[in-house]
């Protein structure tokens, strides 16, 4: 059964930094496309990050610059490295993943639909 557990979030003070991890189990194989995403309340699901098996990246323009995704391929666990955090970037945050090449052709894609698996999230809250 695939599981992906994150840790890592927190309060933190705006400026401040975290880093979210997300083991992913129940496959054998490596993950070909992993990616986090946020949920605020009042605002929509949004794409933060996600990489590829070949470590290619994509961002959203609201982290670029602040956020950084990187992959321990070994591990199959995915980080999202946080700094200057924002008020703004309070949210739960959601690791996603998808094993199918096929299905995650567009990867690293921010498209909630490119990714089948999901974990539970773990909230982030940034005070000012």
């Amino acid at each position: 059964q695939v599981q992906l557990v994150e840790s890592g979030g927190g309060s933190v003070q705006a400026g401040g930094s975290l880093r979210l991890s997300c083991a992913a189990s129940g496959y054998t194989y490596t993950t070909y496309c992993m990616g986090w995403f946020r949920l605020a309340s009042g605002k929509e699901h949004e794409g933060v990050a996600a990489i590829d098996t070949h470590g290619r990246t994509s961002y959203a323009d609201s982290v670029k610059g602040r956020f950084t995704i990187s992959k321990d391929n070994a591990k199959n666990t995915l980080y999202l490295r946080m700094n200057s955090l924002k008020p703004d970037d309070t949210a739960m945050y959601y690791c996603a993943a998808e094993w199918s090449a096929y299905r995650a052709h567009d990867c690293p894609s921010l498209l909630d639909t490119t990714f089948g698996h999901w974990g539970q999230g773990t909230q982030v809250t940034v005070s000012s």
